[in-house]
């Protein structure tokens, strides 16, 4: 690639490790981010790179994100709000956060005249599918939850800035990303769970929620290669596994990796584990299959890694 790359939220989870990626491979890459939830211990190790910057800005001021985004050939948009339980509690979160937020990122585009953007979404735009695993065109998309609501909202104001000013994005819809430097999600509650009391794990619903899992790694590889492969005006991918793994089967793996016996498993009940939850979520990945992708890592692999690597194994 070689490019100017700017990476909203790429202190972040996932925004860390693309950053690694993309250095790694020559190009130049500025992250944007308000170190809300991401962690400048994550980028410490490019510090010393001439091709790194990162600059403190939070998406919500657009003047300070007009300049940062100047002379840039391409935006990474991770930055959002991640916590899908949140909404129950504060429903503007999403409002603020993502689609406010994922607007004044276009507008910066508009201004500075640049024309390409990936965007990172998510599987929960679906709804509950009755279609598993699900198509990209699969619809009508009814989520149920407002932080699917509003990446569903972002999706759409994306399509129609490169409709109506000659840009071109891609949209990836993932399904449960995991690895190292994870901060949320049932991993990481799970291992803090155990930690707190190593002889019971509560697990939120009924235990049988299957859901797909994907090592960050490959969730990488995934968004790079559909992006080499593809270049139509909005470009939308599913990005996860192959298979699905309980929510039981992932407190077992976490059990294990970190050596304890006789826990006990202690189920709040009903098939969601909160307000907006899917119970079941896998996603189709024949389209970006079909032009030659396939995961390295299935769901336990993914889990189990994971796990591992928030443990420092």
């Amino acid at each position: 690639m070689n490019k100017r790359i700017i990476v909203t939220g790429g202190a972040g989870f996932i925004g860390s490790n693309l950053v690694d990626r993309l250095l790694s491979e020559g190009n130049e890459a500025t992250v944007l981010d308000n170190l809300s939830a991401g962690r400048m211990e994550f980028l410490e190790h490019h510090t010393e790179n001439p091709d790194f910057k990162f600059i403190k800005v939070d998406l919500l001021e657009p003047e300070k994100l007009k300049k940062a985004v100047k002379g840039a050939d391409l935006i990474f948009h991770l930055a959002a709000n991640p916590d899908v339980r949140l909404g129950a509690e504060n429903t503007g979160i999403y409002l603020q956060q993502n689609i406010i937020a994922t607007y004044n990122v276009l507008e910066a585009m508009r201004v500075n005249g640049l024309s390409n953007i990936a965007f990172t979404s998510t599987s929960t735009v679906y709804g509950e599918a009755s279609l598993i695993p699900t198509p990209e065109n699969y619809g009508p998309l009814i989520p149920i939850s407002l932080y699917g609501a509003s990446k569903l909202s972002c999706e759409a104001l994306i399509t129609s800035y490169c409709h109506t000013f000659d840009m071109k994005s891609w949209i990836f819809r993932f399904a449960n990303i995991v690895g190292p430097r994870g901060t949320h999600g049932i991993i990481v509650d799970f291992i803090n769970k155990l930690r707190n009391n190593p002889d019971s794990l509560e697990v939120l619903g009924d235990g049988k929620q299957r859901k797909s899992y994907l090592h960050v790694s490959d969730c990488v590889d995934a968004i790079l290669f559909a992006m080499e492969k593809s270049s139509d005006m909005a470009n939308i991918f599913n990005i996860g596994s192959e298979d699905t793994i309980s929510a039981t089967g992932i407190g077992e793996i976490i059990v294990e990796e970190m050596g304890l016996e006789n826990v006990e498993f202690k189920y709040t009940g009903g098939s969601r584990g909160w307000r907006g939850d899917v119970p079941v979520m896998m996603l189709s990945i024949d389209k970006i299959g079909q032009l030659g992708w396939k995961p390295s890592y299935d769901s336990e692999k993914s889990v189990r890694d994971a796990a591992r690597s928030l443990l420092g194994k």
